[in-house]
């Protein structure tokens, strides 16, 4: 009988955690934290799939996350139709000189032995092709993003629901990894995280820089989303008429008509961005536990042992007959298929597609951290460890400021110490994370909820 104690008492005291902020600083700061923590488990998720099943380092996480936030831009937003007449088929020509680039090159490596004559064919095909892309995409870049640059500036994306971009950021994310899998999972462990990152970074870059794609650093506002504008609730008679009944005993104690409405005025603007929250909740909530059944199903079937056989001994495995590079490609393209759904997931929840926000502590060592803390090759573990380590990331630059208040309201306001400390509360959330993870790693090396093998 599989033993699941540790596991809820661990979510236990999360949620009890999560409940407190709500208590103490307001239950719209405490549902923030929760979406973020569940979609911080997503991407955990998505890591312990490559790192924890297979052992393969992926550094990269932060450029499948762009990815999936780019998707939300490419398939939510709505066509832009100035900059389609004016440069879309200079767009479409250049796709399809890609295409035609990529299977001619694949034509020749498949049909023509290697030699002198092949090589220089290649080659000559590539900066061919980069040429006539430079020539075709120049001018149709340029009248793009001449279309009011304040609002637009570039082509939008397909205008469909918001929901079915995150499918789109899977699969963006799982076509990146499958070109950099079949390149780059042939190398040593520590060449394929350095190579990884190298990628992310030059994706991320792509994003930033090509302002026709996604408006680059001017960022693109007012994405659509699954769940209603708090604007739009707030002028809604049966959204009105609900947070007064629920309110009714607070109200019915205050007098003046004036204050009463203003009151009122209040709770419904509260209780709007709750109502939001707890829709996101629902869903992030629901993508959870879809990802979790299918890993624990995923983990513990004859394909998930074959997976574990591989990644604690690669020569046995080979020597069985497994086919080790063609596996870790799989695993490799389903871990980030699921980083890339975070990503959108992400993008959706914060309303807005920031290219300049992707960073790597962030967007790739806080969530090798998260796994870190919380058990690798455990999908529990994984979830749990975005859990604390989200909490941790908000919650440390308050608990910080508290405790310097409280430690030296003996000194005048303005003593340089004390400046200097109420400044720097911000940056305690590093400390208080790399506090966390010596300990974890000095007491608990395997995490909070260690992998646990269960013969079957």
């Amino acid at each position: 009988m599989r033993n699941y104690s540790n596991v809820i008492a661990a979510y236990s005291i999360m949620l009890v955690l999560i409940i407190l902020v709500g208590i103490f600083q307001s239950w719209s700061i405490a549902l923030t934290i929760m979406n973020y923590c569940l979609i911080s488990a997503v991407m955990t998720i998505g890591a312990n799939i490559q790192w924890g099943y297979a052992g393969l380092i992926n550094f990269g996480i932060m450029g499948y996350t762009a990815l999936g936030g780019l998707a939300v831009v490419l398939v939510s937003v709505d066509p832009v139709k100035k900059a389609w007449q004016v440069g879309g088929l200079n767009i479409l020509a250049c796709i399809l000189i890609i295409v035609a680039m990529v299977v001619t090159v694949r034509y020749l490596l498949k049909h023509f032995k290697k030699s002198k004559i092949r090589n220089y064919s290649i080659a000559s095909i590539i900066i061919g092709g980069i040429l006539l892309l430079n020539i075709t995409a120049t001018p149709g870049i340029e009248a793009i993003e001449s279309i009011d640059p304040a609002k637009t500036g570039f082509l939008g994306g397909l205008g469909m629901p918001v929901l079915f971009s995150w499918f789109v950021g899977g699969l963006f994310a799982a076509g990146l990894a499958f070109v950099i899998g079949k390149i780059a999972l042939g190398l040593r462990a520590d060449y394929l995280a350095i190579a990884t990152l190298l990628i992310a970074e030059i994706v991320v870059s792509i994003i930033k820089h090509e302002e026709w794609l996604a408006r680059g650093v001017k960022n693109v506002i007012g994405l659509k989303r699954p769940a209603p504008y708090e604007i739009d609730l707030q002028t809604s008679d049966w959204f009105i008429n609900l947070v007064e009944k629920f309110h009714s005993k607070k109200l019915s104690l205050i007098s003046s008509v004036t204050e009463k409405q203003e009151a009122l005025n209040q709770m419904v603007i509260e209780a709007s961005s709750v109502y939001v929250k707890l829709c996101f909740t629902g869903l992030f909530l629901t993508v959870v536990v879809i990802l979790l059944i299918v890993t624990q199903k995923a983990l513990y079937s004859p394909w998930g042992r074959k997976m574990r056989a591989i990644r604690d001994n690669e020569e046995a495995a080979s020597a069985m007959g497994k086919n080790i590079v063609k596996e870790h490609l799989l695993i490799f393209v389903l871990g980030s298929a699921v980083v890339g759904l975070a990503g959108a997931m992400m993008v959706t929840n914060d309303g807005l597609f920031t290219p300049g926000s992707y960073r790597p502590m962030r967007y790739t060592f806080v969530i090798w951290v998260m796994v870190i803390v919380g058990g690798t090759g455990n999908n529990f573990g994984a979830i749990l460890g975005g859990f604390v380590v989200w909490f941790l990331w908000v919650e440390a630059a308050p608990i910080a400021l508290f405790l310097i208040n409280l430690f030296t309201s003996h000194m005048p306001e303005t003593h340089a110490l004390r400046v200097h400390l109420i400044e720097s509360a911000s940056y305690f959330r590093f400390l208080v994370i790399g506090i966390g993870l010596l300990m974890i790693m000095r007491y608990r090396p395997k995490g909070i909820i260690p992998e646990k093998i269960i013969k079957q």
